[in-house]
């Protein structure tokens, strides 16, 4: 069920603006340490994210971390990447298994037929059964859309805001670009699995891929560089408004609380800007703590619906606090922050209420 939900949420999520969770019109590329990069791509023209993709040169080749949803944008990075190094690509990382994070794989497949896609067991899985599916269904965000903006509502029936009527309609004009390149496209599933960690040695710098536990999805993936104190977090961390649709709520803090632990400087989110130090790991997980804390308290005094939680949780957690600390003055931060509240409340109700 989660996966549909998120499936479901991601392709009518609203089309993300400059500067914010929801939006990055601009590729960028900031260089983390002496051969160790992150990029980040700009939205596809229909307004759907690009994950942020993080390179690390050694001496004997070059792993990348996320190959990106657009095979466009992946041959762009590729080419970037050989104008930095001669070296070969020999690993390519999939953090989870949303393919915003790995339609480039088939791109990078065919630049460098030798190399190694590697997943974690349950991210490796998902990949296979689910996004095949997921890109052949693609095309009916158009259908979507458009009964979206002909209704006025959204697909929960809650009418469309002005705002957001801009949105689905800038969506809906870039949908057929963005429908053409995916055509070809196809969705290649990682060949090699992990089930906690995996070390690689690219020569004379170590890389270590992590599983720390559940959170975003059933299988995220962490990328570390102990000596640099990189961290690469896939969408265990996205900044400034973290995605928490579908999310395994009280795994992930407990995930995050292991993160916390590393010995880290610089984090690469899933999106959004390089982070520096750990306070936003520690910002993340204590408000998944307050909502999972909330939400069982409630459970435990009776409440049968994630719906009765809902109208609870504001007494019991400060809700206008924790939406600025993450979305500031930005009013479409704010609405996505209120997007990933509803969802994460249904999610920690669902898991909470089995334990």
């Amino acid at each position: 069920m989660v996966v549909g939900i998120i499936i479901a949420i991601s392709l009518l999520a609203p089309s993300r603006l400059p500067a914010d969770s929801m939006s990055n019109n601009q590729r960028t590329v900031t260089k983390l340490a002496e051969g160790v990069y992150e990029i980040r791509h700009p939205d596809a023209p229909d307004g759907f994210p690009q994950g942020n993709t993080t390179v690390i040169i050694g001496e004997r080749g070059v792993l990348v971390v996320d190959s990106c949803f657009l095979p466009s944008s992946a041959r762009m990075d590729i080419e970037e990447i050989q104008r930095w190094t001669d070296r070969p690509i020999t690993y390519l990382v999939n953090t989870h298994w949303h393919f915003d994070h790995t339609m480039g794989n088939a791109t990078y497949l065919a630049a460098f037929p030798s190399i190694q896609i590697i997943a974690q067991t349950e991210t490796q899985k998902l990949i296979a059964e689910v996004n095949p599916g997921a890109l052949a269904r693609y095309p009916g965000r158009k259908e979507k859309t458009e009964k979206a903006l002909a209704e006025g509502k959204k697909s929960d029936g809650s009418p469309l805001t002005a705002g957001e009527r801009k949105r689905y309609e800038k969506r809906l004009a870039g949908l057929t670009p963005t429908l053409e390149e995916l055509k070809t496209a196809v969705q290649l599933a990682p060949n090699v699995s992990f089930d906690r960690e995996l070390n690689v040695d690219l020569g004379h710098r170590l890389v270590q891929i992590r599983f720390l536990g559940r959170g975003h999805t059933a299988g995220d993936t962490i990328v570390y560089l102990p000596n640099e104190k990189i961290l690469a977090s896939g969408d265990l961390l996205v900044h400034p408004v973290p995605y928490l649709f579908g999310d395994i709520s009280v795994d992930h803090a407990n995930t995050l609380q292991l993160m916390s632990q590393l010995d880290v400087e610089t984090i690469v989110p899933g999106h959004g800007e390089v982070l520096h130090g750990k306070d936003y790991i520690y910002q993340v997980m204590e408000f998944l703590k307050a909502v999972n804390a909330a939400v069982e308290r409630e459970i435990n005094a009776g409440a049968t619906s994630s719906d009765e939680v809902g109208l609870m949780l504001p007494k019991a957690v400060d809700i206008n606090s924790w939406r600025e600390k993450f979305a500031g003055d930005d009013p479409s931060n704010a609405s996505f922050f209120d997007a990933n509240l509803h969802s994460l409340i249904a999610s920690a109700f669902e898991q909470i209420a089995l334990r």
